[in-house]
């Protein structure tokens, strides 16, 4: 809350992105998705993709926690069909290995490289 005359919030700490000043950079193999950062902090990114329909992640190992929210579209992930307003976190630990956009899809995703 900023009003005439009173001072800024500190902005110390913060990684605040306005989308349309991300690039977009390609995401994964084979064309087929891109992505732009939205923020960054303490090694996690908040990355928000568009993935056309075919497109297949590839399997990999969760190093960090990984949370994913399903903005718009259909795809699946780890067997299960997830719709437009579902999501999913992944542990530490725990491997990847079914991804799939099953129609076109906008997806955020957080995780630590």
């Amino acid at each position: 809350m900023t009003t005439t005359g009173m001072n800024q919030p500190s902005l110390e700490g913060w990684n605040i992105t306005h989308a349309e000043d991300a690039e977009w950079a390609p995401w994964g193999e084979g064309g087929k998705a891109r992505a732009k950062v939205l923020g960054s902090a303490d090694g996690y990114l908040v990355m928000l993709v568009e993935a056309q329909t075919g497109y297949e992640g590839s399997p990999h190992q969760h190093e960090s926690a990984e949370f994913f929210y399903l903005v718009e579209g259909r795809l699946r992930n780890q067997g299960q069909v997830l719709g437009t307003g579902d999501g999913y976190a992944a542990a530490a630990g725990s491997v990847h290995e079914d991804f799939e956009a099953l129609e076109p899809s906008t997806y955020l995703v957080v995780f630590r490289l």
